[in-house]
């Protein structure tokens, strides 16, 4: 048996966060000592690890409870996802050093944006939610993106990032400023409009992805300027109360 903070250690995940599992009955303990403190024997560090794949695949708390609860859930596929995953992070990130080092070599007027494909990575992680994703949200999507030509796909695009060039022009403002918020609003209508209906808790997840670093992080700082991301999750925080 390991405690809280043995868990924490061994995992990287926040003892704040373990709590937060067991509170949502996400992952519980095996046991609680009579002074009830947390103990986690290997079935719940295994069940632990399951549910930091999915949230690799960027799948919110509540869908994968539903899924590592289900009767049908394959343990043997979810861990050949991880590593399909994993190989492809992987091919993704040497193509970028790749691209780094011949920029040394060659200057920056060297133009080559082929590091920056990740459709392969894309589609996996749209192939895996096709398998798990059985949300509404997810569904909604899939729908609105197939009917859309591959023109109106990039013209939606650039509308949707046109959003964030805006909030980074608000940066001097307080995020809880009415201006502000009503390009949260602006957001959320958008994202409900062409994507999937965006609930103030969706809203929130993905305002904590904006600012979790990556591509995303990058491609909102290139649009409004660095800071941005950031910018907009506080201010997204804000709208969600």
């Amino acid at each position: 048996m390991k405690t809280v903070n043995e868990v924490s250690k061994l995992t990287g995940v926040s003892i704040r966060t373990l709590q937060y599992y067991d509170k949502i009955g996400l992952l519980k303990p095996a046991e609680y000592t009579e002074s009830g403190y947390r103990l986690y024997d290997d079935a719940a560090l295994e069940r632990l690890q399951q549910i930091l794949l999915f949230r690799e695949l960027e799948f919110p708390l509540k869908d994968i409870k539903d899924i590592v609860t289900r009767s049908d859930f394959d343990k043997r596929l979810a861990l050949d996802q991880q590593i399909e995953l994993l190989e492809l992070k992987k091919e993704h990130i040497d193509n970028l050093i790749s691209m780094c080092r011949g920029l040394k070599l060659r200057g920056v007027r060297h133009l080559d944006f082929t590091a920056f494909d990740s459709s392969k990575l894309d589609e996996y992680a749209k192939r895996a939610k096709e398998q798990w994703g059985n949300t509404p949200e997810y569904k909604e999507f899939v729908e609105k993106d197939q009917k859309r030509s591959k023109s109106e796909e990039e013209s939606m695009m650039a509308d949707f990032m046109k959003i964030f060039e805006e909030f980074g022009g608000m940066k001097d403002q307080d995020p809880a400023s009415a201006e502000v918020q009503d390009q949260v609003r602006k957001l959320q209508s958008f994202i409900t409009e062409h994507f999937y209906k965006c609930s103030n808790e969706i809203l929130s997840g993905l305002g904590k992805m904006y600012a979790g670093g990556g591509e995303f992080t990058e491609n909102i700082n290139k649009m409004g300027g660095e800071g941005t991301a950031e910018f907009t999750h506080r201010a997204i925080q804000i709208y969600c109360g």
